[in-house]
């Protein structure tokens, strides 16, 4: 098969889809792999290592479009690129269709195959291709959460771990599932009180075996949530139903009830954001406030660390990759249950439910078009 992997586009996104460590995988087993030029370079790759590791390199992101029957990318692609995917082109990348109208229909209208990462799921109900971004994502919520609690950010003034004699922050996390782990804990490796909330109770009694004594547990409800918010300083957002659009679990009007300063992290955006008030920003301008309170809604916000980002993506994305390199998306997608479950749109059709629910689209099953 012929894999084409673009340099991405869309603003301050670093990452590429593939190291030349994939790159070489590809090549053993007899594949052709072009790179557009510079599409490592944000990672920290540059073009000789993927020559070395057997790709072509091409100019421009029309020549890779162009020739490729498979292309691996991070982000969704953006306006300027639909013109260039072809019928029957397989896309293999993170969609998150229902969080986007447009590319939803411009997907549909190209009559590609796209087959998305956050969609791919393992009979357990966890996701693959997910779990690595959405690791860095938890840990760079506090991360970032810690940054915009300074005063000159317009936060709260609030020292994340405190000090002897001061206490520490209070961080409460929405979403005991990957990114809320990786938040809380690491929240709570920097010394602040966390509370993490989630409605599965199995969830909630793993997380208070594993987590360390500063992080409680408790069941989320709305009740809850208003009670909380009131005092705590940083919150993270970390609810995700697969393929679908993140519910609101704090409103317009529940931002009156916290303290100016208060910072709250939105991971979910790329989703549609589980708190209302959210709406996707920017690495270059990650930040807005509405009534006192701090909104940071980064929708791609693991491509601020590409060189981990990338190499965390590749380990997870590549044995899927190979096999619908090697047999075809068809054939991979019958074999392989989990890959069948990435199929979001095929041939112009929409084949999975959260997608075709979330815009009233009609929906086809996917043993339709397999």
């Amino acid at each position: 098969m012929i894999i084409g992997v673009p340099k991405e586009i869309k603003q301050s996104e670093n990452r590429v889809a593939l190291t030349p460590a994939g790159v070489m995988e590809f090549v053993s087993r007899g594949h052709q792999v072009y790179v557009q030029t510079n599409a490592g370079e944000g990672s920290g790759f540059p073009n000789d290592e993927y020559e070395t590791a057997g790709a072509k390199i091409l100019p421009t992101i029309e020549d890779v479009y162009a020739i490729a029957e498979m292309i691996i990318k991070v982000k969704e692609p953006i306006e300027k690129e639909y013109s260039l995917i072809k019928p029957n082109q397989l896309l293999f990348t993170y969609f998150h269709f229902a969080s986007y109208e447009p590319l939803t229909k411009a997907m549909i209208s190209s009559n590609a195959v796209c087959l998305a990462y956050e969609t791919v799921e393992s009979s357990d109900r966890s996701l693959p291709l997910l779990v690595p971004m959405s690791e860095v994502a938890g840990r760079m919520a506090i991360q970032q959460g810690a940054k915009y609690l300074e005063k000159p950010q317009q936060g709260r003034g609030v020292l994340l771990g405190g000090v002897p004699g001061v206490p520490p922050a209070k961080v409460l996390v929405l979403g005991g599932g990957i990114v809320g782990t990786q938040a809380a804990k690491m929240a709570a490796g920097l010394g602040a009180m966390v509370t993490i909330l989630d409605v599965s109770l199995k969830r909630l009694r793993y997380l208070s075996d594993v987590m360390p004594a500063n992080v409680t547990t408790m069941y989320s409800n709305e009740y809850t949530i208003r009670r909380l918010i009131k005092n705590h300083d940083l919150i993270v957002g970390a609810v995700l139903i697969p393929g679908a659009k993140a519910p609101n679990l704090i409103t317009k009007e529940m931002l009156k009830d916290m303290r100016p300063g208060t910072v709250i992290v939105d991971v979910a955006v790329d989703q549609g954001g589980c708190i209302e008030t959210c709406r996707p920003t920017t690495h270059d301008n990650p930040t807005f406030i509405i009534d006192d309170v701090v909104h940071y809604c980064v929708a791609n916000m693991p491509g601020a660390v590409p060189y981990t980002s990338t190499i965390a993506l590749t380990n997870a994305t590549l044995p899927y990759a190979l096999q619908l390199a090697d047999k075809g998306w068809k054939k991979a997608c019958s074999d392989n249950q989990e890959l069948k479950l990435g199929l979001n749109v095929v041939n112009g059709k929409v084949v999975y439910k959260g997608v075709s629910d979330a815009f009233g689209l009609e929906y086809t099953d996917v043993s339709q078009v397999l």
